[in-house]
């Protein structure tokens, strides 16, 4: 069927109308459930496991057990994975990892969030979202570029033999598969014991299913497309520095799933904020404020360039393959975000399902 749509609508057409088909759905579900690691890093390391770690959660085990099933019943591949396909940084992992959980902390959300609140009519995340950007931007092919490169090249997995987590540590994949089912159960519990209502708890599941949906079409079209396409499924480090460029001057290289992905998170999360009335204009208010949110995102933008993903690419997406400079990333997120909350927030007195820096809520929850 897929093929079919393909020789009727074209290769690239078909990739950009996926990317923005999967891109509405993670939205759409990522506004309603209030997914944010921010949100949950700050919660957990602050003692509680609440609603707010229990969205992650939700996502997190749904993307990788989703994934893990795919690969089991040969509906694709893992090692056609970018992650997993070719050389990775580990120093870049770690160091980038770390500038990201702070940036996240400082930003109010991650690089996902901040595209979700953007949608909702926040200017402060608008504003934040393109500085990450720009900074993502020039850490790819700008100026800081040879800088990213020269801490990247510090230490790669061509020393471990592979970013294969599973292969490396010997679990038998069947056990893995296990292990991820019954994490999956357990953040249903999570959920149940954290009173998540029943919606949240499905919004939750439908975002964190979306990254094996993109898993599975990326790795169909790269069966039947004549040019070639790279396995991959959601990221936003990438996709945002293209999306800035593609406004500014036309891609080189064409569009393609990457391409639908940004805008299709914006309509995707802006209808879903119109029909629950959920659209409010929000701005910052003082010099202090702009500067935290702003180096945060810079802070971000390097950081997840440097770490070949974000909260959602290395933390979700790359876990789910189990690659292992993503579950480095992640570990370097939560501990620096815990690190920053408990230096920077915790001592002014800021509660976590507060704005940092507003004292409102609606931030990063």
């Amino acid at each position: 069927m897929l093929a079919d749509i393909v020789n009727a609508l074209g290769e690239n057409a078909v990739l950009v109308s996926g990317g923005i088909l999967i891109g509405i759905v993670f939205g759409a579900m990522a506004q309603q459930s209030r997914f944010c690691l921010r949100a949950a890093a700050v919660e957990f390391s602050r003692g509680g496991v609440g609603q707010k770690t229990a969205i992650w959660l939700m996502v997190f085990t749904t993307a990788v057990t989703g994934t893990s099933l795919l690969a089991a019943a040969g509906t694709i591949s893992l090692n056609e994975a970018r992650q997993l396909a070719t050389p990775q940084s580990l120093s870049g992992a770690l160091i980038g990892g770390l500038m990201f959980g702070t940036g996240m902390v400082l930003s109010g959300g991650c690089a996902s969030r901040l595209l979700v609140l953007s949608a909702t009519g926040n200017l402060r995340a608008l504003l934040s979202g393109l500085v990450f950007a720009v900074v993502a931007q020039a850490s790819l092919r700008g100026i800081l570029s040879p800088a990213r490169e020269w801490i990247a090249g510090g230490a790669t997995t061509l020393a471990t033999g592979g970013n294969n987590l599973i292969e490396l540590s010997g679990i038998d994949p069947v056990i893995a598969i296990l292990i991820a089912c019954v994490a999956t159960f357990a953040s249903a519990a999570t959920a149940i014991y954290a009173q998540l209502s029943p919606w949240r708890m499905i919004a939750a599941a439908v975002v964190g299913a979306t990254v094996p949906a993109a898993w599975w079409f990326s790795y169909a079209m790269q069966g039947i497309s004549f040019e070639p396409v790279q396995m991959n499924a959601i990221s936003f480090t990438g996709p945002s520095a293209d999306a800035l460029m593609a406004v500014l001057t036309r891609p080189v290289d064409g569009y393609d799933f990457n391409s639908g992905l940004v805008p299709g998170v914006f309509i995707g999360a802006f209808l879903a904020a119109f029909l629950t009335r959920e659209l409010q204009l929000k701005g910052f208010e003082g010099g202090a404020n702009m500067r935290r949110y702003l180096t945060g995102a810079a802070l971000m933008g390097f950081g997840g360039m440097l770490a070949g993903g974000c909260a959602v690419g290395a933390g979700v997406t790359g876990a789910s393959v189990f690659a292992m400079t993503a579950w480095i990333t992640l570990f370097a997120i939560w501990i620096s975000a815990a690190l920053t909350d408990f230096v920077i927030d915790r001592r002014a007195g800021v509660r976590p399902e507060m704005d940092p820096m507003m004292g409102m809520y609606g931030s990063g929850i």
